[in-house]
Formats: structure tokens, sequence, C-alpha cells
């Protein structure tokens, strides 16, 4: 982990994709405007504002318009989380219910345009892929390179990449009493009705424990960051 990673973290990030768990999945409704809020115990798939997209100058170390040489963006990201049970099938009541892991898996897309098109060129760009444990520590972390080719004459290419991650489920999983204060269900005439149950500090605080970011972005130096984030 690079001192620089925190720094980009602490600006929110933009929640691309999520994926689904059956039997830990919590529908509940919430707010002025009764909002409906989807939760799963699988992690929150995103890209972390400023870490989206790099710019390569030339010469480096100019930041003149003019000395843009090539841009690259994340995009089309999608996420896959392996929450099924061992085999497909059922456990009997002796075996364990499910795996003690979730296994989660990002796909995306690097599109990058370079300025002077004359010749075959590749460039190759680190990236990171981290997993934020309640939004602030880094549970694991990876480095990661995509190569992308222009063909000469050629001012855009394109690159796939993937990461995967592991997160434990007991974690990711909310205690079942707070899990129950969640979708209990309201009659009118309850004392409680009115009240959103997202407003006691208890509730938060088990929703920001139990709650996991799968991120991906660029790996950018001090420079390219303070960059993004002033452009």
């Amino acid at each position: 982990m690079t001192k620089r990673l925190p720094l980009a973290f602490l600006l929110a990030p933009l929640v691309l994709a999520g994926c689904a768990n059956r039997d830990n999945d919590i529908t509940a409704i919430g707010g002025s405007i009764g909002m409906e809020v989807k939760r799963t115990s699988c992690p929150a798939v995103g890209v972390p504002a400023h870490a989206g997209d790099v710019t390569l100058f030339n010469p480096e170390g100019s930041r003149d318009a003019r000395a843009i040489d090539v841009v690259a963006v994340i995009t089309d990201v999608h996420s896959t989380c392996d929450d099924a049970e061992d085999n497909g099938k059922k456990p009997n009541k002796n075996q364990a219910s499910e795996s003690p892991n979730l296994n989660s898996n990002v796909t995306f897309k690097v599109e990058a345009r370079r300025t002077d098109p004359h010749g075959a060129r590749d460039v190759v760009l680190p990236y990171f892929a981290v997993v934020l444990h309640g939004g602030t520590n880094v549970a694991s972390k990876s480095v990661s390179r995509i190569a992308l080719h222009f063909d000469d004459g050629q001012l855009l290419a394109t690159a796939n990449g993937q990461a995967s991650a592991t997160v434990n489920r007991a974690a990711a999983t909310l205690p079942e009493n707070i899990r129950n204060r969640l979708i209990r269900k309201r009659n009118a005439d309850d004392a409680d009705a009115t009240v959103d149950p997202m407003t006691d500090p208890t509730v938060r605080a088990a929703l920001a424990k139990a709650s996991f970011e799968f991120l991906v972005g660029f790996q950018l130096t001090q420079e390219q960051l303070a960059y993004n984030a002033t452009k």
C-alpha cells in the first residue's frame, strides 16, 4: 500500500455495480420519501474519484495542454460475486450451509487516445484493485498492468482488464438482530412506524462494519493524482 492511495480513497467513490446474494439480500424502506435501499453481503464495486483516468505528457514534466501525449479512461465496469452454495446443492443439517468466503470478480475496459498517430506503439499502464472494509480500512490490495497497442496511423486503442478479490462472508453479513430491525414490517399504528431504523447510531455502525468495497483504478503518481483533482 503506497502513501498516495488513501488520498484517493478519501474522495467519494463512484459505485458502478453490485452483486446479488440470495440469502442475505435486505430491502428496507427508509427516509421521508420512502426510498427503497438494497443491500447485499457482496462488496460494492466502483472506481475511486480521480483514479478512473490518467494523462501522460510529453515532455513528462509538462502540464501544458499542448504536451498531452496519451489519455486513458477506465469504463464499462462489471462485477460478479460467487455466493453460491458448494456444488449448487442444498446441504444437510450436518453440513455448513455456505462457503466462508465471497469471491468477487471485476472486468473493465480501458479506452485510450493518443495525439500523434504516427508509428505503432505500445503503452503499459499500472492499475490497482483494493478491497476497503468499513470505508477506510484496506483489507487487500494488488497492482497489475494493462497493455494498450496503437497501430500505425491509429489514434485509439482499447484493452480489457480484470481483477478478483475474496471477502469473508461472516464479516460482510449483518448481525441477525440488526437485519431483523431493517426488514421488520411495521404497521401504521406501531409506535415506531415513522422512525427510520437508519437513524439509530447502532444500526449505522453495524452497516459500516459489514460494508466492503471493491475498487479498481489507475495506480497514479502523486503528480498525476493532483492533475486529475484540479482539471
